[in-house]
């Protein structure tokens, strides 16, 4: 995929037109997976890309709170720099205004599409538990099924929590396992029997089937927002 740098807009010769066409280069590769219904790590970049502008607009301190994993001391020292040029300089100013109002228009429509397709593969996503649920679901298996009805995927997941500013999220941490060839005799019950008779790490874990008839990308698309969903219906199922 072709990188933007995290602060582009910043960097080299504020001229709207040549970044201008530094956005449009990256967007329509963004597009060209969308076209092939493949979301991740593009739609992710792309909603970066987005608040680190609004961030910018609106406080350069609230950058380092936001993003303090992605952006390093240096792209930080470059902001504020520009920052102070701003206040000296009403022609940069205006200049990075318009590139900046240029690029949210257009990134905003780019984020749409992306969450349209999300949205869609969201909906047509089918989640059960298999068997008995335990009371510590924070570790366990997800059986995904797509539309292909051939294979079962099999990932172990554990639930994580991570604060940012003063809110707590859940995460979900995923490593493949095996994959089960689908025939009337390989149940998701069988599946998981199986699992729990060759792995003893877990001896009695929480199970949760996610089916679709979907034939999207699963790497870049179903896993991704499968891992999402399943939080969400552990999260409301367990509260």
């Amino acid at each position: 995929m072709k990188a933007l740098s995290d602060t582009w807009f910043a960097e080299g010769y504020i001229d709207f037109e040549l970044k201008k066409y530094t956005l449009l280069a990256y967007l329509k590769e963004i597009n060209q997976y969308f076209n092939r219904n493949m979301l991740y790590p593009q739609l992710g970049d792309v909603i970066f890309h987005y608040n680190n502008l609004i961030a910018f607009r609106e406080n350069k301190q609230y950058l380092q709170q936001q993003f303090p994993k992605r952006l390093t001391a240096v792209n930080l020292e470059r902001l504020q720099v520009l920052y102070e040029q701003m206040i000296e300089d009403n022609e940069l100013m205006d200049e990075l205004e318009n590139i900046m109002q240029y690029a949210l228009g257009k990134m905003d429509r780019t984020i749409r599409e992306g969450t349209e397709i999300y949205e869609f593969v969201e909906e047509n996503l089918n989640i059960a538990p298999v068997g008995l649920i335990p009371l510590d679901v924070q570790e366990g298996y997800m059986l995904l099924n797509d539309g292909h009805f051939s294979d079962t995927l099999v990932y172990q997941y554990r639930l994580t929590i991570f604060e940012r500013h003063d809110e707590k999220y859940r995460g979900i941490h995923t490593q493949y396992i095996s994959t089960y060839s689908r025939s009337l005799a390989q149940t998701d019950q069988r599946i998981k029997t199986d699992l729990i008779r060759h792995r003893k790490e877990l001896p009695n874990p929480a199970v949760y089937t996610v089916e679709t008839e979907l034939k999207f990308p699963v790497a870049e698309t179903l896993l991704p927002i499968a891992k999402r969903c399943l939080v969400k219906y552990i999260t409301v199922n367990r509260a």
